[in-house]
């Protein structure tokens, strides 16, 4: 019995470092995907800029509560740098208790392009896709874009979206890049930086470099109206309905572009219950997407359906799973609780597994100018604590899912009171960028 048990943990430890580095090669591949998109990302631009009518717009704000920050946002989409006449703002008030309704109805009255949509009480907090879906109702533009009440867009912003979006009409939709403007708050909030910025710039850039494959981002994205519609508009089961609705533009054989230069800047978690509550819908959205769409697996030919929904697995099921046998092995082995017998180079392969993690996230903070020797340090502290948190955020959403079968509530990110210097340093990064911008062109 003694000798099966070792077997089967040495057999373990052989599955979680195959797994491991199976990620790890995949990551490094796209981070020089990411690399070389940034490359070509100015000629890109270049070439996209001009074509073609720019389209009308239906901008939907999806508001629940949010007082706090929505003032911010209107007034940003006020000085958009985008035809009047082909923009409309419809704020979708979903039930909200706080002063958001009056704070739009004062906006609104000096201003024909923001509309106020009340949802009726029997439609209250059904959750975002729900939302989404009312204002597609009222939307008059041929073009739908999405922003988050919390979110400041750079100046050009939805110019650069619909350009690209008419640039291709293999293009279902075109989602930009999302920003922390509350990134120095705490050291939770820097974590949450680093990782937003990496996630774009090595898994959403090196996945459209390679494969045409990007994810809707859930805010500052624009989407075809009648594609949309199409396709049955918003999942209003599903908890990352922005996820969930790209498997279904993928699937009627249209894509969706990631364009970088398209910058958003939002707000994140503060505190760690708030993150938890967060990434828990995340991973419980995506394990709704494996069920829904799991039996894209049993087809024969290769397509999108068939490429994501083994990255899903893969990481949520097998990769994150490895990570956990590999830590617990390690501590246990480290106590003298159990013993590996494989032998193997281990200790290089963990110091060169540490060196490809830090190398990655540098070289995508570097593209935002953000690697100072802080934020390298914080990179090396990452690996040990926050990337950890996400292996008991998805057992947390196992447990409510498979154990507990908790029903899918869609429950809105709590917001934080703003921090005036934040916003200070964010409008001014605009608009030094946007100067900047001008100068180029002129």
């Amino acid at each position: 019995m003694r000798s099966f048990f070792r077997f089967f943990i040495d057999l373990i430890f052989v599955f979680a470092v195959i797994f491991i580095w199976l990620m790890l090669i995949y990551q490094y591949v796209l981070t020089l995907g990411g690399f070389f998109y940034r490359l070509k990302l100015k000629k890109e631009s270049r070439r996209v800029k001009g074509q073609g009518n720019l389209p009308s717009v239906s901008i939907l704000i999806p508001a629940r509560n949010e007082e706090k920050v929505i003032r911010n946002l209107l007034q940003r989409l006020q000085s958009l740098n985008y035809p009047e006449d082909k923009m409309e703002i419809i704020v979708i008030n979903d039930g909200s208790t706080d002063g958001t309704e009056s704070i739009v109805q004062g906006i609104a009255k000096d201003d024909f392009r923001i509309k106020l949509l009340t949802l009726p009480f029997s439609e209250y907090g059904k959750g975002k896709a729900a939302v989404l879906n009312r204002g597609l109702q009222k939307a008059s533009h041929e073009v739908i874009a999405v922003y988050d009440a919390d979110n400041i867009p750079e100046n050009d912003s939805l110019l650069l979206l619909c350009r690209r979006l008419v640039s291709d009409n293999k293009l279902a939709a075109v989602t930009g890049k999302f920003r922390a403007f509350n990134r120095n708050t705490n050291l939770l909030t820097r974590f949450i930086n680093i990782e937003s910025v990496a996630f774009q710039w090595i898994i959403q850039a090196g996945r459209w470099f390679f494969l045409k494959v990007a994810f809707i981002s859930g805010t500052n994205f624009v989407i075809w109206k009648n594609i949309l519609k199409r396709i049955g508009g918003w999942d209003e089961q599903a908890l990352t309905e922005d996820s969930e609705l790209t498997f279904r533009i993928y699937n009627e054989k249209f894509l969706v572009g990631f364009l970088p230069v398209a910058v958003s800047w939002e707000q994140e978690p503060e505190n760690f219950s708030t993150w938890i509550r967060q990434r828990t819908r995340w991973a419980r959205g995506n394990n709704y997407i494996i069920s829904k769409h799991g039996h894209q697996l049993f087809k024969k030919r290769l397509s999108f359906f068939y490429l994501e929904l083994v990255n899903l697995l893969f990481l949520y099921y097998l990769f994150l799973f490895a990570i956990i046998f590999s830590d617990v092995l390690f501590i246990f082995s480290a106590l003298n609780i159990v013993e590996i017998r494989v032998i193997g180079p281990y200790t290089e392969l963990w110091a060169l597994a540490f060196f490809l993690f830090v190398f990655e996230i540098i070289l995508a903070l570097s593209f935002e100018k953000e690697d100072s020797w802080k934020n390298i340090l914080l990179v090396l502290l990452t690996y040990f604590s926050y990337t950890k948190l996400w292996a008991f955020v998805v057992l947390r959403s196992f447990y409510q899912d498979i154990v507990r079968k908790k029903a899918r509530i869609w429950v809105k990110t709590e917001r934080f009171d703003i921090k005036e210097n934040d916003i200070k340093e964010t409008k001014e990064w605009i608009e030094r960028r946007w100067v900047l911008k001008k100068k180029k062109e002129d």
